[in-house]
């Protein structure tokens, strides 16, 4: 299983830019859709204290929050950080 998680919905272009980004660090994630899956969007609604909004990504225990935030933490230097603090297998 990985350790990032995207949920996300069918013809999302947030969650779009979200997976292209996360394909350019190298690393495999598990997608969750909510789309029509009353379910999955309430499992990503508690998990994300009570965020409606895709894309929600997950990276191990860390909430990331939307797809701005992905963005920012990349920008910032610290997508490295929190992606090696939770385990995932970058390529080097």
């Amino acid at each position: 299983m990985s350790q990032i998680t995207l949920y996300s919905k069918w013809g999302c272009g947030y969650c779009v830019w979200a997976r292209r980004l996360l394909r350019s660090k190298g690393v495999d994630w598990e997608e969750v859709p909510v789309t029509f899956r009353p379910r999955n969007f309430q499992q990503m609604v508690q998990r994300s204290h009570g965020r409606t909004t895709v894309p929600q990504i997950f990276i191990g225990d860390y909430h990331v929050g939307g797809y701005r935030e992905l963005v920012d933490l990349e920008a910032n230097g610290r997508l490295d950080e929190i992606l090696l603090e939770a385990g995932v297998e970058t390529p080097t």
